[in-house]
């Protein structure tokens, strides 16, 4: 079991994906990733997402099914993605460089963040409905 677990929203509007592109660190600037970020301790997976999304992009979500397998980011981190439906607020980049929503067909001409590519055939089949 991963020491560090980090969540991440799969956020699908309209038949699109929302995605966000990341501004650090240096090595995944400029790369494009489901946002999301550490679960603290004592928090459940879907506390962490739900405040981790309302931090980063200013909207409220409910949490729902888990999307793939978890991912080893290192020997101690796993990253984990759900699927989160927008319930209030506002969209806004406050952590991102950018924020953008995709179709199914630009699934795979995106610059991914490495991790997050593990669940692309998941999030296709999302997408598709």
């Amino acid at each position: 079991m991963p020491d560090q677990i980090v969540v991440a929203g799969a956020l699908i509007a309209d038949g699109t994906l929302l995605v966000a592109q990341r501004a650090r660190p240096p090595e995944l600037a400029g790369l494009w990733e489901l946002p999301g970020g550490k679960v603290s301790p004592g928090e459940s997976d879907s506390a962490a997402l739900a405040r981790e999304l309302h931090e980063e992009l200013g909207i409220e979500v409910t949490v729902g099914a888990r999307i793939g397998h978890d991912v080893a980011l290192n020997a101690t981190m796993a990253l984990r993605a759900y699927l989160v439906t927008q319930t209030g607020g506002t969209l806004h980049p406050n952590d991102h460089r950018a924020l953008r929503w995709i179709s199914i067909d630009e699934l795979d001409e995106l610059a991914w963040v490495p991790a997050d590519r593990a669940w692309l055939p998941q999030l296709r089949r999302a997408l598709a409905g």
